[in-house]
């Protein structure tokens, strides 16, 4: 599945609601970690390409079928700009800065690719049904130290 993505910051919010309507037939519910992981992480990725690239782009979404439990989930957004993804360190005050941290800390693998004239970034988040004491302590954890309490991301 694609979606085509305009370099305008609406598009965001856009491809979240996408991504939202995506996930019912593949066993993944709206209201589990890993749904709302995978929500974040378009955020990011695509808000980079937008805010960085000032390039369309698109963004792919392989979702398993059902059952999910051992499947993969592979995000993807290709743009036409050659510049590579760079982590950087926002400071306390910064309010960017931080994706690619977040993605890192979020999924099980992240990476990036020339393709054609442009690149292709990529995560994937493995299928998992997590013990019941992790379920409850996974989320605030993977959040520990990033400050991003509620200021960006918005349900649509």
């Amino acid at each position: 599945m694609q979606l085509e993505i305009r370099p305008d910051p609406a598009e965001v919010g856009r491809a979240r609601r996408w991504a939202r309507s995506r996930l019912a037939g593949s066993g993944i519910q709206a209201d589990e970690p890993l749904a709302e992981t995978l929500i974040l992480l378009v955020s990011e990725l695509v808000t980079n390409a937008v805010v960085h690239t000032g390039c369309p782009a698109v963004l792919r979404l392989s979702l398993p079928g059902v059952p999910a439990e051992a499947a993969t989930v592979r995000l993807e957004v290709a743009d036409a700009s050659t510049r590579a993804p760079v982590p950087r360190c926002g400071g306390d005050e910064a309010t960017s800065g931080r994706g690619l941290a977040l993605v890192d800390g979020l999924a099980d693998r992240w990476g990036w690719n020339p393709e054609g004239t442009g690149k292709r970034i990529w995560c994937e988040l493995d299928c998992r049904t997590p013990p019941v004491d992790a379920a409850k302590t996974a989320a605030p954890a993977a959040y520990e130290g990033l400050a991003y309490e509620g200021l960006a991301y918005e349900a649509v």
